[in-house]
């Protein structure tokens, strides 16, 4: 049985338009038609691209019974569904429909929710809290969103659609008492019995966040290693674990991905997907704070494997491995960045009980240089590629934002002043954008949690209105450190979810 397991799954890497509701359904287990549609829909899934394409017929999603095509598998407890959707051509009826369902059943009058995107634009979160009875909505203000969103959350469910580039606009639905067990999936509705109409589902992720007691840095769930085009937004996970990866460094040479995991760093060969421990030595517990250099020939780790009274120390490697050389005399010391010349690394040092950003000669040779005073939390230090500029974040305004200064610390310049709390600026190897983490407002902001709904962002290097690039579960260890690909094209981070 698992030799013919593996043939379908071979056969379907070398030719995925054969994907279809027969055969492979990516995330999904089951694909179907609800009710008594004329015209059979059918799902198809590239697994070279992770992009999934529905058609299906039916009559309406509406009143006390459905009719519709729907790819969907059985989740139980809390989850998050997400994608980024589109009609396929112009359509016939303007109430065709698509988005994320969750049903009890497959009974056309079974009980459920949708996050439901019309063709004329309308959106809204429709329900049927009990079998057989009339469908209620609750409309949105924005017309025709492409990044939609549903997620159950106890006894509550929330819609939450955008525009790409823009945040979310959140509607929340209480007191459903609906089973543990649900079937949850992508549907896409004719609107008229007669014709078939197709739907685009990119991006799709099926998150499924950590039990509420889980406790931080002590819990963890699993990761996906995930890469994305930024002119389009396009993803595509390269990787999964069920354990905690974190931090992708993306080599000069464009050949390696580089992460942290469990006190060990990784190397993930870009070319074969294949993934082999980094050797450093006697630093087995490395953190998420791992930075290389420009020309891509040395690593610099931060790791708690030294002088226990000190925490985190920094230190360096070369980039195939070797035994580390001590940097900081001094601790916790977190690296971020390291100068183009190569010749100093900045990382955020506690000192006094205050977190400030310093500067050290990479040979490890003279003493620390403070770059930055506050009583507040600065963190996150990274040199522009002209080593004009560090960059960085700080809390000394009473939210989190981006700001920059010059290489001795002079100059400090406020670049970001939004509702967000925004994390760990990365500037492109061409040097125009710089793409960033930010958590909801109701997150602290000194506080950097993982396993939360955030956005990556981004602004051009000079400052400006933030772009959306990328709406994610994740948080700490997603994009702490530079992960840029060399061509300036594509980023690395990590999103998270439980993972069988």
């Amino acid at each position: 049985m698992k030799s013919k397991r593996f043939l379908w799954i071979l056969i379907f890497s070398l030719f995925p338009q054969l994907s279809s509701a027969q055969n492979y359904l990516g995330d999904f287990s089951s694909s179907a038609d609800i009710g008594p549609v004329k015209h059979k829909g059918l799902t198809l899934y590239n697994s070279k691209d992770q992009i999934y394409r529905l058609s299906g017929s039916g009559s309406n999603i509406w009143f006390d019974k459905d009719e519709f095509h729907f790819t969907y598998k059985k989740l139980s407890g809390n989850f998050i569904l997400r994608t980024r959707a589109k009609f396929i051509g112009e359509g016939v009826d303007p109430h065709r429909k698509l988005g994320w369902m969750v049903r009890t059943t497959t009974e056309p009058s079974a009980a459920m929710v949708c996050a439901t995107v019309h063709g004329d634009g309308l959106t809204s979160i429709q329900y049927r809290k009990k079998e057989g009875t009339h469908i209620e909505e609750v409309k949105c203000p924005i017309n025709a969103p492409d990044i939609i969103q549903l997620e159950r959350r106890g006894r509550s469910f929330f819609m939450s659609v955008a525009t790409y580039g823009n945040p979310f606009w959140t509607v929340e639905i209480p007191d459903f008492d609906f089973p543990v067990e649900m079937l949850a999936g992508l549907f896409v509705c004719s609107h008229n019995a007669d014709i078939v109409e197709k739907a685009e589902f990119a991006n799709v992720r099926i998150v499924i966040p950590p039990d509420t007691k889980f406790t931080p840095y002590n819990d963890y769930i699993g990761s996906h290693l995930e890469i994305m085009e930024i002119q389009t937004g396009a993803r595509k996970i390269l990787y999964s674990a069920p354990n905690s990866i974190q931090a992708p460094n993306w080599t000069p040479d464009n050949k390696t991905l580089i992460f942290n995991s469990e006190g060990l760093i990784y190397r993930f060969d870009l070319s074969d997907n294949k993934i082999d421990v980094l050797p450093t030595d006697f630093a087995n517990r490395n953190n998420n704070d791992h930075v290389l250099s420009f020309d891509g020939t040395m690593l610099g780790i931060s790791s708690s494997s030294g002088e226990a009274q000190y925490g985190s120390i920094v230190y360096t490697v070369p980039v195939n491995g070797g035994i580390p050389k001590r940097i900081t005399p001094l601790g916790p010391s977190y690296l971020h960045g390291w100068s183009p010349d190569g010749k100093w690394l900045t990382y955020t040092g506690r000192r006094n009980d205050k977190y400030n950003i310093y500067k050290i000669l990479s040979n490890g040779k003279g003493d620390e240089i403070k770059l930055t005073d506050q009583p507040t939390l600065d963190d996150g230090s990274e040199y522009t590629p002209n080593g004009k500029f560090i960059y960085f974040n700080s809390a000394r305004t009473g939210s989190m934002e981006l700001w920059r200064m010059l290489p001795d610390g002079s100059h400090q310049e406020q670049l970001t002043d939004d509702e967000l709390q925004n994390w760990f600026p990365h500037i492109s190897p061409d040097g125009k954008w710089v793409v960033f983490l930010s958590y909801l407002p109701e997150v602290d902001a000194q506080d950097h949690p993982f396993y939360k709904q955030v956005y990556l962002r981004k602004i051009p290097l000079d400052g400006g209105r933030p772009k959306v690039v990328a709406y994610l579960y994740g948080g700490q260890g997603s994009i702490n450190v530079p992960s840029w690909s060399p061509d300036s094209r594509y980023i690395a981070f990590i999103s998270n979810s439980k993972i069988d």
